[in-house]
């Protein structure tokens, strides 16, 4: 597992190795990565990487938030509730040496909390596939004030989802097992 693109382009990430079946890591792939972030850059969507605040529920490696760090996010709030996602988080975060824009969060992301700062306009959503976690936290995430008006929400999952309340899916694409849904968030 690598970054893409942008300043970090090429660095390895660090790896899973046996993994731990307990901490459900299963991070997104380079060619969906790429695809992705193709889309969002030189999409319909104004580029909404350069400059935003990003939130990365279910973080696990941190390699969706790293990369939009990469390439010229603001910021990233990582947040996971699991040890092992919260060491390779570490150890991720130290490789790009993004400590000062990259911060992480080891919390159960449906149970956020308000949020002390100002929202994000970018949210990477990438829960276990199946078990309607997103959807979950994405409605906690709006009531705890973390979700900016006009958010783009990347969602991943196992299949095809219905937007939450207060959601508007912009956009859907299949690679092989992952589908990735593009959110609008309405206050």
């Amino acid at each position: 597992m690598r970054i893409i693109g942008g300043t970090w382009r090429g660095l390895t990430l660090a790896s899973l190795g046996k993994g731990d079946s307990a901490a459900h890591l299963r991070p997104t792939s380079d060619r969906v990565r790429e695809s992705l972030f193709n889309l969002l850059q030189n999409g319909p969507y104004d580029d909404p990487v350069e400059g935003a605040r990003v939130l990365d529920l279910f973080a696990g490696t941190g390699a969706l938030g790293l990369e939009a760090l990469s390439r010229e996010a603001r910021c990233a709030c990582f947040v996971d509730s699991g040890a092992k996602a919260g060491a390779l988080l570490a150890e991720n975060i130290a490789r790009t040496r993004s400590g000062d824009r990259a911060r992480a969060l080891r919390r159960d992301a449906l149970k956020l909390g308000p949020n002390p700062e100002e929202p994000f306009g970018l949210i990477f959503v990438d829960p276990p596939y199946g078990k309607g976690l997103g959807e979950r936290a994405l409605l906690a995430a709006a009531r705890g004030g973390w979700i900016a008006d006009g958010a783009l929400i990347v969602f991943e999952e196992g299949k095809l989802i219905a937007a939450p309340d207060g959601f508007t899916l912009l956009d859907h694409r299949r690679y092989g097992d992952t589908h990735i849904h593009i959110l609008r968030y309405a206050a």
